[in-house]
């Protein structure tokens, strides 16, 4: 069963970040599931420090916004909007080059509040990052 209330699908949602942040790092809404969003980013010159690794903050980014979208999607429309109250992210491998996937599944969808857990893989299934995002849930009315 989705957990969805209203769902725009992979094409719909990436119709949406054309002009965000997340056109700036290349990430692409590959699926939705029944509770979970996932998409790709290359490590390259958008994404990677000067030493040659996927920059932690182009992570975070990723997370943030599949989470976000993700968090909003939880949300009727015209009644309420989810925005970001917090992040952390844990970085626990380098990655030098080819694609990460992120998925995003939720921990917690209140009325008030929501947490998602965001893991960020590299092409071989490793782990790279884990993220722990909060989101608040904003009344239209």
């Amino acid at each position: 069963m989705s957990i969805w209330k209203w769902n725009p699908g992979p094409e719909g949602a990436q119709q949406r970040t054309t002009q965000s942040m997340s056109a700036h790092i290349g990430l692409k809404v590959t699926e939705i599931g029944a509770d979970y969003v996932r998409g790709t980013m290359a490590v390259d010159h958008r994404t990677m420090q000067p030493y040659g690794r996927l920059h932690g903050g182009a992570s975070v980014v990723m997370a943030e916004e599949l989470g976000s979208m993700a968090a909003n999607m939880c949300l009727k429309p015209n009644e309420a909007f989810a925005v970001g109250l917090d992040i952390n992210a844990n970085h626990l491998r380098g990655v030098t080059g080819g694609i990460v996937t992120g998925t995003a599944r939720p921990i917690h969808i209140g009325r008030s509040t929501q947490v998602w857990e965001i893991r960020i893989e590299d092409e071989q299934g490793q782990l790279v990052c884990i993220s722990r995002l909060t989101m608040a849930v904003v009344s239209k009315g």
